[in-house]
């Protein structure tokens, strides 16, 4: 009787342990900020590195044979996605376009090296973090203004612009890498 009682109890104790470290392994309940802020953190990851391997003395490089005419260089590709990161980002905090993004599309003019360029890109995903995580479940379909013209739009909206619109550029700048002979960082291996 007394071994079985003790079977039993070390059953029990065993049983106790696998379900309170089950519990405490489990992830916490995903929030809209949460899974919108983990796919930010995938582009900046892709977008970034590939800004980090291109040469400094190439930040100005844009082609010029075939239809290239009037295209951002590989600078003004970077920093019109840190622009977009602030203003999309401003808008999903219902705050004006910081300062620092400065007034055209392609960022301040005064950015010419590749260590002032990233810092702004990185800058700039800072910023977006913190707008997208202000979004909960009750402001995610509330109507804001567009930080883009009169119209209006909500902040899942504008939360997915600031995450795909980094890749509308980052295949610009994955063609200009290799052009100067780079493989981008999200190709190796």
């Amino acid at each position: 009787m007394k071994s079985r009682f003790a079977v039993l109890c070390v059953l029990f104790a065993i049983s106790s342990a696998t379900l309170a470290m089950s519990q405490a392994a489990a992830p916490a309940k995903p929030t809209f900020a949460s899974v919108l802020d983990q796919r930010l953190s995938q582009t900046e990851k892709t977008v970034v590195p590939a800004a980090e391997a291109m040469p400094d003395d190439k930040f100005a490089f844009a082609p010029t044979q075939g239809e290239f005419k009037g295209v951002r260089t590989f600078g003004d590709e970077v920093k019109h996605m840190a622009v977009a990161n602030y203003a999309i980002g401003a808008g999903i905090l219902g705050e004006k376009r910081p300062a620092e993004a400065g007034e055209g599309p392609n960022g301040p003019d005064n950015l010419k090296s590749k260590a002032e360029i990233v810092k702004f890109l990185k800058d700039s995903f800072v910023y977006a973090h913190k707008a997208i995580n202000s979004v909960n479940e009750t402001n995610i379909l509330e109507s804001i203004k567009s930080p883009f013209g009169s119209n209006m739009t909500t902040r899942l909206a504008l939360s997915i612009s600031i995450i795909s619109h980094p890749y509308d550029h980052y295949g610009q700048m994955v063609e200009y890498l290799r052009m100067n002979g780079i493989v981008p960082p999200a190709s190796r291996n």
